[in-house]
C-alpha cells in the first residue's frame, strides 16, 4: 500500500504539530509517527501539568501572604487528591482540543502509532510497514537526564516526570540539581508543606542566567524555607527504611543528608537512541543531540530535526519555531528562513518568575560590543509594594556607542509576561532610550522595564511616581 505523504514527522509533540500545521497551510501532506501519548512531552508530562501545580501551590503562597494582611484564611489542608484530579483535567482537554482534535478535523494530517527507525536515509520502518518520503522532520524531543551516582538505581527516585505522578506530597525531598526543573519543582513542593533540600554542584543555582536576577531568586526561595547548597558534590545515595540518604560533599565536607524522597533533576537527554541515525548517516554530538544549522537542516539531505532533540533552548514556543523552520526550508528552500534565538524570550515558573532574552552581559563582550549595563531591585517598581512582591532584580544589557537594547535578564513577579515586552525590544531593535520614553500603565510590573531604561542615564529614586 503506497503512502501518500510529502512530509515524514517523527515525534507528535509541539514541534512536531507546528511544523505539520505549517506544512499543511502550504499544501502538504503530513504523516506523523509516534510512539507514545499524542502532544509529547509539554502537554502530557512538561509544561502543562507542571505549571499547573506551580500555579496551584501560588494559591497556597496567596493565602498564607493574605492572612498576614488580614484577609484569607492562611494555609488550611492539602487535599492533593482533588489537586492531582484538576492536573489531569487540564491535560486531558488541552491534549484533546489542541492535539486530538487538530488532527481529526484538519485535512492533510495523519498518524501512525508505533517505534519509528531509519532503514536508510529515505526510508523509515514502523512496525512491519515501510514508509519512503523525500523528506523527514525528526522531532522526538527528549526525556530526563540520569547521571551515574553510586547506589542510585538502588533508590526509588524520582524524574521531572514521576514527580508529577505522586499521590501524596512527601514530608520532604532532595533535589539533585539546581537548573530550571530543580528550581520549579523543588519551589512547588516547598510550597505544597514538603521541606526540600536542593543539591547543587555549581557555584549558584540556574548557572545559564545572569548571577544579578538568579541572586535575588535564590535569597527570596531560601527566605521561604527552602535549604539551597552550592558547590555540592554527590558521592552516593542509599536508602535507609522509608528515608533516602545522600552523602554529599558541600564546600569541601563531607555530610550526610536525609529525606522521604530523592528527585534527580540534572537536564535532559535527547530522545535520539534507537530510532536509526547511525543507518541514516544523521550526525549527533557527543551526548547524542542531533547536528543542525540554521535551517534546522541535519547532516543527510532530505533530513530535517528540531526541537529538544537538538539541544539549545529546550523550550516549546522555540521547538515548535525550529519546526517552521525547517518545514519552511523544505518546501520553500529560497526563502532562507533561518532560525533567530536572539530575540527568543525564555521564562522560569519560580517565584519570582525568572525571564531572560537576547544576549548577556558576557556573550555581548563576546561578540564585540562595548556594553553598559544597568541592574536595578525590584523594589523600586511601585507596583511591587502594592502586591507585596518585592522579591527580584532586572538587569538590561546595551551597546554603548547605539544604545541598541541587546538583553533582558529580570526575576519578578509577572516575570514571564515581562520578558514578552523586552523581546519585542530586542527584536525591533529599540533604544534603551526608546524604552526609557514609552509610556506604561501605572501601576504594573512592565514599567520595571521603563524604570530599569532610565536608570541608565538617571537615578530612578530621585524620581517622584509617574514622572517622566
Amino acid at each position: 500500500m503506497a503512502d501518500r505523504h510529502d512530509i515524514v514527522i517523527l515525534g507528535s509533540g509541539s514541534t512536531a504539530f507546528a511544523a505539520a500545521l505549517r506544512a499543511q497551510s502550504r499544501g502538504a501532506r503530513v504523516l506523523m509517527i509516534e510512539k507514545s501519548e499524542l502532544g509529547g512531552t509539554c502537554v502530557n508530562w512538561g509544561c502543562i501539568p507542571s505549571k499547573t501545580m506551580i500555579h496551584a501551590a501560588l494559591f497556597r503562597r496567596e493565602a498564607g501572604l493574605g492572612s498576614l494582611l488580614g484577609v484569607g484564611c492562611g494555609e488550611g489542608a492539602i487535599d492533593f487528591a482533588a489537586l492531582s484530579q484538576h492536573k489531569e483535567s487540564v491535560v486531558n482537554h488541552l491534549r484533546q482540543t489542541k492535539y486530538l482534535d487538530i488532527l481529526r478535523n484538519v485535512p492533510g494530517l495523519s498518524l501512525i502509532k508505533g517505534t519509528g527507525c531509519f532503514l536508510d536515509s529515505s526510508t523509515i520502518r514502523v512496525a512491519d510497514r515501510n514508509i519512503k518520503g523525500e523528506r523527514f522532520l525528526i522531532a522526538t524531543g527528549g526525556f530526563p537526564r540520569i547521571i551515574d551516582i553510586p547506589g542510585l538505581h538502588e533508590v526509588d527516585y524520582l524524574t521531572s516526570r514521576t514527580a508529577l505522578l505522586l499521590k501524596l506530597i512527601p514530608r520532604s525531598l532532595i533535589v539533585i540539581g539546581g537548573g530550571v526543573i530543580a528550581m520549579e519543582l523543588g519551589q512547588m513542593y516547598q510550597r505544597l508543606g514538603c521541606k526540600v533540600t536542593v543539591l547543587e554542584h555549581g557555584s549558584r543555582i540556574l548557572p545559564v542566567v545572569e548571577a544579578e536576577p538568579v541572586l535575588a531568586l535564590q535569597q527570596a526561595l531560601i527566605d521561604e524555607g527552602m535549604r539551597i547548597e552550592v558547590n555540592a558534590a554527590v558521592c552516593s545515595v542509599r536508602k535507609s527504611g522509608d528515608q533516602t540518604v545522600v552523602e554529599a560533599e558541600i564546600s569541601g565536607s563531607r555530610e550526610e543528608l536525609v529525606a522521604e524522597r530523592l528527585l534527580l533533576a540534572v537536564g535532559t537527554s535527547p530522545a535520539s537512541k534507537g530510532i536509526g541515525l547511525d543507518k541514516a548517516g544523521v550526525k549527533v554530538d557527543g551526548k547524542g543531540f542531533i547536528l543542525v544549522d540554521e535551517m534546522m537542516r541535519t547532516s543527510v539531505p532530505g533530513i530535517w530535526a528540531a526541537g529538544d532533540v537538538t539541544g539549545g533552548m529546550m523550550i516549546a514556543t522555540v521547538g515548535a519555531r525550529e519546526g517552521i523552520i525547517a518545514v519552511d526550508d523544505m518546501l520553500h528552500p529560497a526563502c532562507g528562513c533561518r532560525m533567530d534565538y536572539l530575540s527568543a524570550p525564555m521564562a522560569i515558573f519560580t517565584d519570582p518568575e525568572v525571564g531572560m532574552v537576547g544576549l548577556s552581559e558576557a556573550s555581548a563582550v563576546k561578540s564585540g560590543y562595548d556594553v553598559i549595563t544597568n541592574t536595578m531591585p525590584v523594589s523600586s517598581i511601585p507596583k511591587a509594594h502594592v502586591t507585596g512582591r518585592t522579591a527580584g532584580a532586572i538587569k538590561m544589557v546595551a551597546d554603548r556607542k547605539s544604545g541598541r537594547i541587546l538583553g533582558v535578564h529580570l526575576s519578578c513577579d509577572r516575570g514571564a509576561e515581562l520578558i514578552n515586552e523586552a523581546a519585542l525590544a530586542v527584536r525591533c531593535k529599540l533604544t534603551i532610550e526608546a524604552l526609557a520614553n514609552a509610556l506604561h500603565v501605572y501601576p504594573t510590573m512592565s514599567e520595571g522595564l521603563r524604570l530599569c531604561a532610565q536608570g541608565f542615564s538617571r537615578d530612578i529614586n530621585k524620581l517622584s511616581c509617574c514622572a517622566e
